[in-house]
């Protein structure tokens, strides 16, 4: 309504909105209302990153055109979201809550094309852990004490070996002459690099708040959020770690020049000028994530933590790498080389800023070319190797970020919801581990051969989507076939789900009610017309199979035709062939319904082929009527020509709706007209 009132008296609406593919799409919901209202409006878009009046100069002084293409980028996937997340997660939901209704008969069991993916990462390592074999292995250590007391462990060549046998061999070998002799001493400069600029995930405020503030993604984003809402940071949903060039970047550290931990530092790099180090990656729409005013007043628990993270990490990115010297010392005993390595720190320039990372001196003896020593200690060591650890929340979004899963806006999301969903648990450690449903229902899908808890068919959507987002690809396009690749999924998935049961059975036990079986006819026409008939993705709005339980009041489909040669339903019964009654733009349409009342329906739906929209005339259905399509008289007014109440004549059957004679409730004309 207030859109509505203010366009009459503008000329002109600039959209001020989030500069990302959402943001974008709420910007064209805003011009649609406004131009039902006012067509001749002209429309312009703000680009902004920072809510600062110098960010909100710059962006009246360079308005663009609002990107029709993101904005049919972000239609295509909130449909796709909707149509696939609707299918899976009704289907699996109503199997699995009437199969295991003691343990999931509350449960809504989700799906997303994202969030399962995501699941499936959290079960691939923990299945990867519990199937690891450990197996041994055996290295040879020197090492060397001196007169000073120092002591230098040099470190075998060739690692370690998986033969005892070998490696006692050369431990032999060595023992035979272990005199060491020095080949090589090597000294250079060593740099410790100071970190890139920072985004949202790829180098990586989710990723650094989750190891070193052990804060969820999640809640580092809505403390971002909030810290952008103030004016404190840059937007914090980019893609982007290196900054534009017409970024003034003297100020930004000017501001930070006042605060007692890091004040002396920023002035330092304003002595030096400031020299980002950038990255390779931009969005061409935010700058990398930074300060941009230090606080009035003081901040307190995690929004000071975020924010001093994000203040800590842009002032060393634009001050100067660690410098160091290192001395690498080559021996070698008895043809089998062993090195050590030392390291002098002589400037430590961001680590006086950055406690994030760590880089420590290392002292080792003084060696010379062609010194000889009888090191001190000369052992072969046993040890083994090691499963792999489950996955903490920055090894997950590092997952979803390589695989394009999601995007640096939707990352944390995913993860809380499968959390949500008790898919999986994060463990004392701070790892995720899945739970037994999360792993049922992973496992079942995989067993169907599908890539449903996989990254592939989700990334090759996001894929498609940044080529609409760039006008290299059709938004129409893209939503047919990946509609098409999803309801082949579906139809597959449905003919194979007592895999999903015998997966879910695993950890739930056997179900309280038997799974009821898909029929499968038996020849390859039949076959192929069943595959043609499975349900699609989405159904009529609202659509109910008039059914025994309902036969009186129809609401939105109608039971009007036989169905001697149609698919048969989840419960292995001749699926009811309906009608669509409701108002829309599927009204009038046939589609098949399951045969029980809602109460004890399995749920099965499928549009009717073509061939019986077009050609299938209403005919009275033999369940209800007799074989050559006379009624049959009803068992409570079963009478013969001489039980009559009126002189032998016999009493005529009426309406029980309209109270007219000559025909029944079913087929009341009214009704029908209703």
């Amino acid at each position: 309504r207030t859109l509505k009132r203010e366009i009459q008296s503008c000329p002109i609406l600039i959209i001020w909105t989030d500069c990302d593919r959402e943001g974008e799409n709420i910007g064209y919901e805003i011009i649609d209302i406004c131009k039902a209202v006012r067509p001749q409006t002209k429309i312009y878009r703000a680009k902004f990153s920072e809510i600062t009046t110098q960010s909100a100069v710059r962006a009246l002084a360079n308005l663009q055109q609002p990107n029709n293409d993101i904005n049919m980028a972000v239609n295509v996937r909130q449909i796709l979201d909707l149509r696939i997340g609707a299918a899976f997660t009704r289907f699996q939901t109503l199997r699995l809550q009437r199969l295991y209704s003691t343990e999931l008969k509350e449960k809504v069991i989700s799906y997303g094309s994202c969030q399962f993916p995501t699941l499936g990462f959290v079960v691939e390592r923990y299945q990867q852990r519990e199937n690891f074999i450990k197996e041994l292995f055996w290295k040879i250590v020197v090492e060397h004490k001196t007169d000073s007391e120092k002591i230098c462990d040099f470190v075998w060549e060739r690692g370690r070996l998986f033969e005892h046998h070998a490696c006692l061999m050369l431990y032999d070998m060595i023992m035979e002459e272990p005199l060491a002799k020095v080949i090589d001493v090597k000294g250079k400069n060593k740099s410790k690099w100071r970190p890139v600029a920072l985004d949202t995930v790829v180098k990586e405020l989710e990723k650094l708040a989750s190891r070193k503030l052990r804060l969820s993604g999640k809640k580092t984003m809505e403390i971002a959020e909030k810290l952008y809402t103030k004016g404190m940071i840059s937007y914090p949903r980019t893609e982007t770690n290196k900054f534009p060039k017409e970024i003034n970047l003297v100020p930004l550290v000017q501001n930070q020049t006042v605060d007692p931990n890091w004040g002396a530092f920023a002035q330092r790099v304003l002595n030096d000028g400031p020299n980002p180090r950038n990255g390779k990656q931009t969005d061409q729409a935010h700058p990398p994530i930074h300060p941009t005013r230090y606080p009035d007043q003081q901040l307190q628990g995690d929004e000071k933590r975020v924010y001093e993270l994000i203040v800590r990490h842009f002032l060393a990115c634009v001050s100067k790498d660690a410098q160091g010297d290192e001395t690498i010392v080559q021996i070698m005993i008895n043809n089998e080389k062993f090195s050590a390595s030392g390291l002098i720190i002589r400037e430590r320039n961001y680590l006086d800023v950055y406690p994030y990372d760590k880089w420590s001196d290392k002292e080792i003896p003084r060696y010379d070319v062609n010194q000889t020593f009888y090191p001190s200690k000369i052992e072969m060591v046993q040890g083994e190797t090691t499963a792999p650890q489950l996955l903490t929340e920055a090894d997950l979004i590092s997952l979803m970020e390589k695989h394009g899963i999601g995007t640096d806006a939707t990352h944390a999301e995913h993860i809380d919801k499968i959390q949500e969903r008790t898919y999986v648990a994060m463990n004392d450690e701070r790892r995720f581990s899945p739970e037994k449903l999360g792993l049922g229902l992973c496992e079942g899908y995989d067993a169907m051969g599908h890539a449903l808890a996989k990254p592939h068919l989700r990334a090759e959507l996001e894929q498609q989507l940044k080529m609409v987002c760039d006008g290299r690809a059709n938004s129409e396009d893209v939503l047919r076939e990946q509609i098409e690749k999803y309801r082949q999924v579906f139809v597959d998935t449905s003919m194979q789900i007592q895999k999903l049961d015998d997966s879910m059975s695993k950890y739930f036990g056997n179900p309280v009610q038997q799974p009821r079986q898909q029929t499968i006819f038996g020849d390859a026409t039949n076959r192929q017309q069943q595959l043609a008939n499975q349900p699609r993705l989405a159904g009529p709005n609202g659509f109910q199979p008039q059914t025994r339980n309902n036969r009186n009041g129809p609401q939105n489909g109608q039971d009007n035709d036989n169905n001697d040669n149609g698919p048969r339903c989840h419960c292995g019964e001749r699926a009811r062939l309906c009608t669509v009654k409701k108002e829309g733009a599927n009204k009038g349409r046939k589609f098949y319904g399951c045969e029980k009342g809602m109460t004890d329906s399995c749920g099965f739906f499928s549009w009717a082929p073509d061939n019986v929209q077009q050609t299938q005339t209403r005919q009275p259905n033999n369940r209800r009527n007799g074989q050559n399509g006379q009624q049959p008289q009803s068992r409570k007014r079963r009478r013969s020509a001489d039980d009559s109440t009126d002189g032998g004549q016999t009493t005529t059957r009426k309406c029980s709706y309209c109270k007219q004679s000559g025909h029944t409730r079913p087929k009341c004309p009214q009704l029908r007209d209703d």
